[in-house]
C-alpha cells in the first residue's frame, strides 16, 4: 500500500491528466503540476506551524511524566468503566466541531487519548476514532459554526436570497445529533470487541507493534508512583491551556458577546473570538517554556525538545502542504469551476423526488476537491440554493446538505484532517477505511434519508 503522501500527489497528478481531455479549462502544466504542492505549503503555513509547536508542546509535557501517571490514575480509577471515556470525549470534540470548527486543532489529543485507551486495553483506532467521529459528526452537522453555516448564510444573502435561519439550526441539529449517537455507538461496539479480543482489531500486527512502541501501554496502572504536586500543578496547565484555545476560538462577537473585547489582546494583539492558528502558535509556545521552566528544565533542554517534538510532527505537517496542493491544481486550472458548472446543470432537469439525493451526491463529490468548508460554502452555495429555490424547495436546506455531506472527508485521501490524524496515531489509511468504511455510509444514508424527508415536507 503506497504511502499517504504518494496517494494525495497520486490525486494531484490525476486532476492535472483530466485537464487535458477537456477544453474549456486550463491544461496543466507539469510545472503547475509540480508546484501545486508547494503552493499547498504557502497556503498552510500557518497551520503547519501550529503542527510543530504544538508538537514542541507535547514533547515537554511528556518529558515532565505528569500524563502518563495521571492518565494510569485515570485508568485505574475508571476500574472497568473505562468504555464510557468515548461518548464523554467524542460528545466534547463534536460539541466543538458544530460550534467552531474544531478540526486540525485537535491533533494534539491523539497521542494522548491513544496511550489512554491503550492503558484501557483498546487499540489506536478507537482513540482515534473518537476524536475523529467526534469531529466529523460536529462539522459535518454544523450549527452555528462560522466556517460553515455563516458563510453559507452570507453566500445566500449575496445573491438576495434572505434564509430562514431557524431551519438551518434545526436541521443541523438534526444531523450532527444523528451523526454523533451513530458513530458514538460503532465506535463503543468496536471498542468493546477490541477488548476481548484483540484479534478483532483492524490494525495489523505491524502498526499494533508500532503503537504500542510510539505510545507505549502506561504501567502506571499497575504500579503507585507518587503523583507529586509538581505533576498536579503541570496538569492543571495542561488543561488551562486547551480550554483558553477553545475560549479563544469561538467567534463571541458573532454571538452577541463582547465581553472579551480589548483586555483579552493583551498577549497577542488579538482578542479572544479572533484567535487562529497563528495566535495558537504563540500561546502554545509561551506555555511550553512555563511548564519546562516549572519541572526545572534548563533552556537548552527546553529547545531541545521542542525542535524534537516539531519532528515528531513533521509527517502530519507534510499531509497539511500536500492536501492543500489539491485545492491549488483544482484552482489555478479552473477545474473546479468547470465541475460545479456541470454539477448545477445537470441537477437542472432532475426531478423533484431526487434531487435532494442527487445534491447530496454532489456535494460528497465536491468536497473531495474542494475540503474547506468555507470554501466550498463561498463557491457553490449562491448558484445550488438559487437553484433550489427556483425548483420550489427551501434554499436553506441546501446549507444542510452542503455541510452534511462533509461527513465524506472521513473517507478521502484529499482530507488534511483526517491524514494528519492518521500519520499522528501510526494508522494506515486502508485501516481506517475498513473501521471508518461501513460507518460512512451508514450516516450517510441517514443523512440523505432525513434531509429528503424534510424537503419533500417543506417543498
Amino acid at each position: 500500500m503506497p504511502t499517504s503522501y504518494v496517494i494525495i500527489f497520486g490525486v494531484i497528478v490525476l486532476i492535472a491528466i483530466l485537464t487535458w481531455f477537456i477544453p474549456d479549462i486550463t491544461h496543466a502544466t507539469l510545472g503547475m503540476t509540480l508546484m501545486a504542492p508547494i503552493e499547498g505549503f504557502q497556503n498552510g503555513v500557518s497551520v503547519i506551524l501550529f503542527i510543530f509547536i504544538i508538537g514542541g508542546y507535547l514533547r515537554i509535557v511528556n518529558e515532565t511524566r505528569a500524563l502518563e501517571i495521571g492518565i494510569g490514575r485515570i485508568v485505574k480509577r475508571m476500574n472497568g468503566k473505562e468504555v464510557l471515556l468515548i461518548p464523554i470525549i467524542m460528545f466534547i470534540i463534536s460539541l466543538g466541531g458544530t460550534s467552531y470548527g474544531l478540526s486540525d486543532e485537535a491533533l494534539a489529543i491523539y497521542p494522548l487519548l491513544i496511550s489512554t485507551m491503550l492503558a484501557c486495553g483498546f487499540d489506536s483506532v478507537t482513540a482515534t476514532a473518537t476524536i475523529l467521529c467526534g469531529i466529523i459528526s460536529g462539522v459535518s452537522g454544523s450549527t452555528i459554526n462560522p466556517f460553515a453555516t455563516s458563510v453559507a448564510i452570507d453566500a445566500l444573502r449575496d445573491v438576495g436570497i434572505e434564509p430562514n435561519q431557524a431551519i438551518v439550526l434545526g436541521m443541523g441539529t438534526l444531523v450532527w445529533l444523528s451523526s454523533f449517537a451513530i458513530s458514538c455507538i460503532y465506535t463503543v461496539r468496536y471498542a468493546l470487541k477490541v477488548k476481548k479480543n484483540s484479534a478483532n482489531s483492524v490494525l495489523t500486527s505491524a502498526e499494533k507493534e508500532l503503537a504500542l512502541k510510539s505510545f507505549g501501554k502506561s504501567d502506571a496502572k499497575n504500579q503507585e508512583i507518587e503523583f507529586t504536586s509538581r505533576m498536579r500543578r503541570t496538569l492543571m496547565l495542561f488543561a488551562f491551556s486547551f480550554v483558553v484555545m477553545i475560549v479563544a476560538l469561538i467567534p463571541w462577537a458573532d454571538y452577541g458577546i463582547h465581553i472579551f473585547e480589548g483586555w483579552s489582546s493583551f498577549l497577542t494583539g488579538t482578542p479572544f473570538g479572533e484567535w487562529y492558528f497563528s495566535e495558537l502558535c504563540i500561546w502554545f509556545l509561551i506555555l511550553s517554556f512555563v511548564i519546562g521552566y516549572l519541572n526545572g528544565l534548563k533552556e537548552k533542554q527546553i529547545i531541545g525538545l521542542i525542535v524534537a517534538g516539531a519532528g515528531d510532527l513533521l509527517g502530519a505537517a507534510l499531509i497539511v502542504g500536500l492536501s492543500r496542493g489539491v485545492s491549488a491544481i483544482m484552482s489555478n486550472t479552473g477545474f473546479d469551476m468547470y465541475l460545479l458548472n456541470a454539477g448545477t446543470n445537470a441537477l437542472q432537469g432532475v426531478p423533484s423526488g431526487l434531487f435532494s439525493t442527487l445534491s447530496y451526491i454532489f456535494y460528497s463529490g465536491f468536497t473531495f476537491l474542494i475540503v474547506s468548508t468555507s470554501g466550498l460554502a463561498s463557491a457553490t452555495i449562491p448558484t445550488m440554493g438559487s437553484l433550489a429555490k427556483s425548483l420550489g424547495f427551501a434554499p436553506e436546506l441546501m446549507i444542510t446538505i452542503y455541510i452534511a455531506a462533509h461527513h465524506i472527508v472521513g473517507v478521502i485521501p484529499t482530507s488534511g484532517t483526517v491524514m494528519s490524524a492518521l500519520n499522528v496515531s501510526k494508522i494506515e489509511y486502508t485501516s481506517w477505511i475498513k473501521f471508518y468504511g461501513k460507518l460512512f455510509l451508514i450516516i450517510s444514508i441517514v443523512n440523505m434519508v432525513l434531509i429528503g424527508l424534510i424537503m419533500g415536507i417543506t417543498g
